[in-house]
């Protein structure tokens, strides 16, 4: 792997590294969505616990999206970089010897604080470390490694956890993630902090205040809805797949391969949005797969068939995951180098209120025996909201530098 990397040009290096630590963080959070489903049977836990399972680790990333932001603009993207990733593993091997509901909901928790803040800064590092045109495309192109993950996360559930456990298939997961750490230990930091870093001597607080000053307040308020809803979608649909088939009737290992049939679109649905996001834009390719991911949400909520539910996950995958290549392409882009990574970490972290809300109403509103056309209604609303909030306040950014 060393061999290889120092072959690499620089850019498609830093892509490389930054792209294997967010295939294990994909691959952690995909690997919860199976266990959740096998834990439901072996710990015997409700729906409510299941759901707060999935919701704790959000709140974790709420927590690290706006910490890692904040001092990314203060001590530099590689250094908290690297720190986020180190407590992820750590948390993440950690887990796989939790012996209870509240132990294992803590440990989820300071994963979640790793992988929030990892996420916005290293699409924060890799947009300022790439030429305008390349660089929704890179970006989106970092983000498919997360598409890697899961596809990883669903043959381990499907292969491991029926044989060996789910302890097992969460320190597969953990060990990897470890190794990118000391890859990491090698990269630059952004080009444009050292020189900035000399001239500008900012507080936090500033940083935080001009992140909703009068020139950046119409990109915030829009970015802020933007993350709500696509978070609120993914982690609420995507944490209760396997689950929610389990509840139409499949088993446990057919629920595992029919999801990890979906998984196998989100490839293809990043790098369609890798090739359009530099030809059409990026809010052409937000909006309309934010549309795409709300209509097949709702469809995979209302289907019966096997072949509807397939049909619905898989376009629900490839339409929702290339979203999220687009939306981290497009954050970065909207603020100046002196308060990038901070406002990038702010609408994460006000983003990860919906991954917190978003497992809670499947689980809130199944208890309450709502049928799933009504709960996968309110994912369609809000999904909705995400897109109209993009085509009405965003900015077209495609091929324009960053801003100093």
């Amino acid at each position: 792997m060393n061999t290889l990397a120092a072959k690499l040009s620089a850019p498609r290096k830093l892509l490389m590294i930054a792209g294997l630590g967010w295939l294990f963080d994909a691959m952690d959070v995909g690997l919860v969505s199976f266990i959740l489903t096998a834990l439901k049977q072996e710990w015997d836990l409700t729906t409510q616990q299941i759901s707060w399972l999935g919701s704790i680790n959000s709140i974790g990333m709420a927590v690290g999206a706006l910490l890692a932001g904040i001092l990314a603009d203060r001590v530099g993207r590689k250094p908290i970089f690297i720190l986020t990733m180190l407590l992820f593993s750590i948390a993440s091997g950690l887990s796989a010897f939790a012996a209870t509901f509240a132990l294992l909901a803590v440990l989820r928790f300071f994963i979640g604080v790793g992988l929030g803040g990892e996420l916005p800064v290293a699409s924060t590092l890799v947009s300022e470390s790439v030429p305008a045109k390349d660089r929704g495309r890179v970006v989106v192109l970092l983000e498919s490694f997360w598409a890697g993950g899961w596809i990883l996360a669903a043959a381990v559930a499907y292969f491991v956890i029926p044989v060996f456990g789910w302890q097992a298939a969460m320190i597969i997961g953990a060990i990897p993630a470890l190794y990118t750490v000391y890859l990491r230990l090698h990269l630059p930091d952004s080009p444009r902090l050292p020189t900035f870093h000399i001239r500008n001597r900012r507080t936090i607080r500033q940083n935080i205040a001009d992140v909703w000053a009068r020139p950046q307040r119409r990109s915030t308020l829009m970015l802020w809805v933007l993350w709500f809803s696509v978070v609120f979608s993914y982690y609420g649909m995507f944490l209760w797949l396997p689950t929610v088939m389990v509840m139409k009737g499949f088993t446990l290992i057919k629920s595992f391969q029919y999801v990890l049939i979906m998984t196998l679109a989100q490839l293809p649905g990043y790098f369609s949005a890798a090739w359009l996001i530099e030809r059409t834009g990026r809010k052409f390719v937000l909006v309309f797969y934010l549309t795409l991911t709300a209509i097949s949400g709702f469809f995979f909520g209302t289907a019966e068939s096997l072949t509807g539910l397939l049909t619905a996950g898989i376009l629900l995958s490839f339409f929702n995951l290339g979203a999220w290549g687009a939306l981290y392409a497009y954050t970065p882009e909207q603020y100046p180098t002196a308060i990038r990574a901070t406002g990038a970490g702010m609408a994460a972290s006000f983003g990860r209120i919906g991954g917190i809300l978003g497992p809670l109403v499947i689980g809130y509103l199944s208890a309450a025996r709502l049928s799933f056309p009504v709960i996968f209604g309110v994912f369609f609303v809000v999904t909705m909201i995400g897109a109209l909030a993009v085509l009405a306040l965003g900015q077209e950014t495609r091929a324009q530098e960053l801003a100093d």
